[in-house]
Order: C-alpha cells, then structure tokens, then sequence
C-alpha cells in the first residue's frame, strides 16, 4: 500500500483527488494540507511515499515546497500538479527535485498514471520538457532559449503572477510569509530582470501575464 499527502489550498480539489485515489487498491491518502507549513508538518508526521503538491498554495510556494521536501525527507517522491501548463512550472519542478508534473485539467485516470508511473521509480515529464532540460544540463547553458518570466526565481515568479492578479503590497507579503520591504526588493529585481521602465509598466505585465497564462 503506497502512503499519500496531497497539499493544495482548494479543499473540494483535495477531497475530490482523495476521493479518486482511495479508488486505487494499492494507494491510500494518509495526510491532507492547504499551504507549506501544513505540508511539511504533515509530510514529518506520515512519513508517506509520495507528495502531491500544488504549485500555487494558500501561503507559500509549491516549488519551495518541493525543494524543502526533497532536503529534508530525502526518499518522499514528490509530483507537481497544477492549473499552469507545464511550460510555466514544469522545469522548475524538475529543477527543485520533483519527479513528475501534470496539469489538473487532464482526465482523474492520466493522473493515476502520473501517481503510479512517479511511485514506481520513473519521471513523469513531457519528453520535449526532459529532452530540453538535459541538453541544457549537458552545454551548461542554463539561460539559453528560456523566456524572460524564467529568468525570474520561484518566490520572484511568485510576487510576478500575485501582482498580475491585483494583490498590493501587504497582500503578497501575507500570503507568501515575508516582510513587506522583501516584497518591494522582489518587484525591483522583476523590474530589472524583465527590462521595465516603473512599476506601472510592472503591473501591466503582470496583469497580461496572468490573461495569457491564468
């Protein structure tokens, strides 16, 4: 019986996934969270084989999460799942140590298959994502033919998407657990990074990032 803690911040997502996992004779949900701190805190007390884990959480971020789980609780296997199309996520996933990413929107039995296919040992990637990522491991060329967005690290990528969804300030600092000032450094280093003249334009990358990409 292979052991399950899923954490997304949707309890009717969690419910249903659950409810679809417990389905499988082999496959039991042993743990439920809503944001990072639940997760880990879940993770430590179950100890399970796998973690589903959402890249957009109620604090936190799902790639940080990931990274952490990888460190601290070296043989929990951990799959991505999102709204986001694997272009946005899916090579952060890889790169923060997750061994599968899929997209929510795909049918409850390709989502079995990921669980089963990332349980059983193997990698749970789009060949095109795996192919790319490699050839850039093997060139060590980590910033060729990425889009601008990528050049932004996870919790930059994350202020990036909650200023693009209208969040001020206080907002983003609540739910991603840092200060205020730490979220005006994240969005001048966006700025910088992105090549936008103010904060005005900032905000309306975002906003057309967010249209583009939900």
């Amino acid at each position: 019986m292979f052991r399950i803690v899923i954490v997304d911040d949707h309890p009717s997502t969690r419910e249903g996934l659950a409810t679809r996992i417990e389905i499988e004779n082999d496959l039991e949900v042993c743990g439920v969270a809503a944001d990072a701190l639940e997760g880990l805190a879940a993770i430590e007390k179950h100890l399970p084989d796998l973690a589903i884990v959402d890249v957009s959480l109620k604090s936190g971020s799902g790639i940080d999460l990931t990274k952490k789980i990888r460190q601290q609780f070296g043989s929990v296997k951990v799959l991505v799942w999102s709204m986001y199309d694997e272009s946005l996520y899916g090579d952060r996933a890889m790169r923060a140590g997750a061994m599968g990413y899929i997209n929510k929107e795909l049918a409850t039995d390709a989502i079995i298959r990921a669980i089963t296919t990332v349980l059983n040992g193997d990698s749970f990637f789009s060949p095109e994502l795996s192919s790319r990522f490699y050839r850039r491991l093997l060139s060590g060329d980590q910033a060729s033919n990425v889009s601008p967005t990528q050049k932004l690290s996870e919790r930059e990528l994350e202020t990036f998407r909650l200023i693009g969804n209208g969040c001020k300030t206080a907002d983003i600092a609540a739910k991603l657990s840092i200060s205020p000032k730490t979220v005006e450094t994240y969005r001048a280093r966006i700025k910088e990074k992105l090549s936008l003249k103010d904060m005005a334009e900032l905000a309306r990358e975002a906003a057309h990032w967010v249209l583009e990409n939900g």
